[in-house]
């Protein structure tokens, strides 16, 4: 494998469901696809109210949990825990830690092919202000360089496929990009055949691949709807807007909660236009993205079938993330008991995911364990017994 992407898949969904949780049927939110021009006509905000009353202030507040490090021990006799640290605990006995839960995980892998499905941003680095500088360490680079020697590993970011690509730098992994809407896999792939929205390219290598690209019909209105973005910010201080090709992220990270209800009113009043896009929340951040039934949880599904490991009975996908939007493939995986979510969080909320971890350090520990147990596998291979854990073929 080699470049910048390869994979993709479809879906839309934002349950908030417990461990011992039943799975929940969901519903599909915003208008279907409707013809729409792409003119935005300037216009000044609407009322403020407009944003209260919809919940987008409310949505973005509950979105932008702090972060809070969590110092102290219950070991440590000296430390008395706060109320935020038992809350934690608490949150914990329903997603206990991957770590801790590391053995049980590798009992399920038993003679299965693992498959490992990484977001990027709060997974494998850590969030930051600006976010073209959310740099993943060497150290992260090289355990997720590790894991891929052994199973098949692929990025899912809401980022561009192209930026995310940079910002990994790994040929063996395939890549989605724009929360799945944009995946490159090898042209020999024959799951291509039964998807409209795939098409030859070549990568930078200048190698054929496939490009697997369902809201493509959307480029001239996501463009529109980034500069206009772009225009109607540029005098608030702290704001970023970033088009990440079939989506458009607007960050508020930086800019004074006072002025959060102006941005929430220009993106009301922008998509009033626009029938076929909708607004999603991630960490500080509103994202709008078509209306289109895709987003990583689809992504998931599509990549397992492009690999050939659409057969649940010897697969088991383990998929890290610590946003909404990885909520999605959480789903998928707990749909019938397929796979696992492992949510990286410091905060307790509520999930699809059937373990947490708690920052980027411990994704990156997660990662090395899994590399140890196989390569502690792969010698009891060549001494001709019995693989103890999963299958690395």
């Amino acid at each position: 494998m080699d470049l910048k992407s390869k994979k993709s898949s479809p879906i839309v969904a934002d349950s908030r469901l417990g461990l011992y949780s039943s799975l929940l049927p969901c519903s599909q939110s915003g208008p279907s696809f409707l013809s729409s021009g792409l003119s935005v006509p300037r216009k000044k905000p609407g009322k403020i109210d407009d944003v209260r009353s919809n919940g987008w202030l409310d949505e973005m507040k509950s979105s932008s949990p702090p972060h809070k490090k969590f110092m102290k021990s219950f070991n440590n006799s000296d430390d008395v825990p706060d109320e935020a640290e038992i809350d934690y605990h608490t949150w914990m006995n329903r997603y206990p830690s991957a770590l801790k839960s590391f053995q049980l995980i590798m009992d399920r892998a038993r003679n299965r092919k693992l498959v490992m499905f990484l977001d990027y941003d709060g997974t494998l680095s850590p969030i930051v202000d600006d976010p073209d500088r959310a740099f993943m360490s060497s150290e992260m680079r090289s355990s997720v360089s590790n894991v891929a020697k052994h199973f098949p590993t692929a990025i899912i970011s809401g980022r561009s496929r192209d930026k995310v690509y940079d910002l990994v730098g790994l040929k063996e992994l395939y890549y989605a990009g724009s929360h799945g809407m944009d995946i490159m896999f090898p042209a020999e792939d024959d799951v291509s055949q039964g998807h409209l929205d795939c098409v030859k390219s070549t990568d930078l290598q200048g190698k054929e691949v496939n490009l697997f690209q369902p809201a493509s019909e959307f480029l001239p209105m996501i463009s529109e709807v980034f500069r206009t973005f772009v225009e109607i910010t540029k005098d608030i201080k702290g704001a970023k807007v970033e088009n990440h090709k079939f989506c458009v992220s607007l960050h508020y990270r930086n800019v004074d909660e006072n002025s959060w209800p102006l941005i929430a009113q220009h993106a009301h009043d922008i998509l009033k236009d626009y029938p076929r896009l909708r607004l999603t929340h991630g960490r500080k951040v509103l994202e709008v993205r078509p209306v289109i039934d895709w987003d990583k949880g689809r992504a998931v599904e599509f990549l397992l079938e492009s690999l050939g490991f659409s057969d649940h009975s010897d697969v088991l996908p383990i998929y890290i993330g610590d946003d909404r939007t990885d909520e999605d493939a959480f789903r998928v995986l707990r749909k019938s008991n397929r796979g696992y979510g492992i949510l990286v969080s410091t905060v307790p909320k509520e999930s699809n995911a059937f373990f947490s971890l708690r920052d980027t350090s411990e994704v990156q520990y997660f990662l090395e364990s899994l590399v140890r147990t196989a390569q502690k596998d792969a010698k009891i291979v060549e001494m001709g017994i019995e693989s103890s854990s999963f299958d690395t073929e």
